[in-house]
């Protein structure tokens, strides 16, 4: 496999982030498949490596295979044999972290047959031991909220891919709930039309279509955005010569739901179609309505 090509394999227990990780490394770049049966992963890499364009490749392959799973120790001596360099991701968490993501989730566990849950967590650690001495990286989740663990996957990952060290979250907030404690820049939307007074967009989000494209169709709309993403190109050099690695973009309006929303999803998606790593979170849009959104 040609050096730039990096082959990730993600591995570890149920419930442990597996999905989440996933989730990172597309934010990356990466061209990730979940669930891949370790008989295909040599093959699959080898696609990879007369790809022009999956450079940067990650594959979940766990105990959901079932006796496919056997098999994933023939598939690294494969890979080795065939000199083609990857890396194994686990992951894990201790056993009461794990029991009450299985119960939050109402997912069962594949090796709980009999419904114990605890006793098929304490059977996966025991088949995966062998893998997980064979990782290049492990990663305790038990004490990590979702957006750390985000963080932390996009860190190691983007670091040690010699992509761009900045990682940019760009969140959609309501002003009545409250500035986000880390924003480093903070732009006020509630000047634009709002959505909250058209009954047929007030009982929806600024995720779907239709407020995004009423949103969208004023003009002051688009010279915002214009002059926001001019304010950004001049910004973001210079914070990559400073060293930062993480910068955090707030975009807030009256409740979260609408303007913020939708101004959050483009401007992301502007910045990542300029190459840089982005977060997109919406930390209010879930909430009910009430006042002027």
């Amino acid at each position: 496999m040609s050096d730039d090509v990096r082959f990730i394999i993600i591995t570890g227990l149920s419930g442990a982030g597996k999905t989440q990780a996933i989730k990172a490394l597309e934010d990356l770049g990466y061209f990730c498949v979940d669930n891949l049966p370790p008989q295909l992963i040599p093959k699959f890499a080898e696609l990879c490596r007369h790809s022009a364009s999956s450079r940067r490749v990650a594959v979940v392959c766990d105990i959901r295979g079932g006796e496919f799973f056997d098999a994933v120790f023939g598939a690294l001596a494969e890979l080795d044999r065939e000199g083609m360099p990857y890396q194994i991701l686990f992951l894990e968490a201790n056993d009461e972290t794990l029991v009450r993501r299985h119960k939050e989730t109402r997912r069962r566990h594949p090796l709980a047959a009999n419904g114990r849950i605890l006793e098929a967590i304490e059977e996966e650690r025991r088949r995966l031991q062998a893998l997980r001495g064979r990782a290049t990286k492990i990663i305790d989740t038990s004490d990590l909220t979702p957006q750390k663990f985000r963080e932390e996957i996009i860190q190691i990952f983007a670091s040690e891919g010699g992509l761009e060290r900045l990682i940019i979250t760009v969140v959609s907030f309501g002003f009545k709930y409250g500035l986000p404690l880390d924003a480093d820049l903070v732009f006020d939307v509630r000047f634009l039309p709002n959505p909250h007074y058209v009954d047929e967009l007030r009982p929806l989000t600024g995720n779907d279509p239709r407020v995004d494209a009423y949103v969208m169709s004023w003009p002051v709309t688009r010279r915002f955005m214009r002059r926001i993403a001019d304010l950004l190109d001049f910004l973001l050099p210079h914070y990559v010569r400073e060293g930062k690695t993480q910068l955090a973009v707030a975009l807030g309006c009256t409740g979260g739901r609408h303007r913020s929303v939708v101004i959050a999803n483009h401007l992301g998606e502007q910045l990542r179609a300029q190459g840089h790593t982005v977060l997109i979170e919406h930390r209010d849009a879930a909430r009910g309505g009430g006042d002027a959104e």
